[in-house]
């Protein structure tokens, strides 16, 4: 009975040794972080100092959140088709660019290269479709190139 006893109080010594040092380790790193030496000082410093560290994250979220709707209106997606729209000349020489931004509104370009000459098209496009101008054929599979890449690297 008398060894039960001593081994129960050198268990209860260890245990509220081991929690005496866990609790010193904390308070140390806590006088530390608020260079209190009063235990309430620092516990009031640590709560201001958590307090000061959400206004912040709040500020940062509403800060990410506009620089994301900027960034919508930044040009972003980029579709470019080659073809050949006439049989009496060679090779794919005419081209459609369409240039998006993230809400697929910008534009396309569309260069037509005959044998005699060479012409420019440019039309708007308001959340990818036509905006006044009817589309080629050509015209619509750049705009979907440039929605699929638009996709991949959002």
């Amino acid at each position: 009975m008398n060894n039960f006893f001593l081994i129960f109080i050198f268990a209860w010594l260890g245990a509220i040794s081991f929690f005496l040092f866990r609790l010193t380790r904390i308070f140390s790193k806590m006088e530390k972080v608020t260079k209190e030496k009063d235990f309430k000082e620092a516990i009031q410093k640590l709560l201001q100092l958590a307090e000061k560290g959400e206004k912040e994250d709040l500020e940062l979220k509403k800060a990410l959140e506009g620089l994301k709707a900027e960034g919508e209106k930044h040009f972003q997606k980029i579709g470019f088709i080659r073809y050949n729209p006439f049989s009496d000349t060679g090779g794919n020489q005419s081209f459609v660019l369409a240039i998006l931004d993230g809400n697929d509104t910008g534009f396309v370009i569309t260069s037509l290269h005959g044998r005699d000459s060479t012409r420019i098209f440019a039309k708007p496009v308001q959340k990818g479709k036509p905006a006044g101008f009817e589309f080629s054929q050509e015209e619509v599979q750049a705009i979907q190139e440039a929605q699929k890449k638009g996709r991949k690297t959002n």
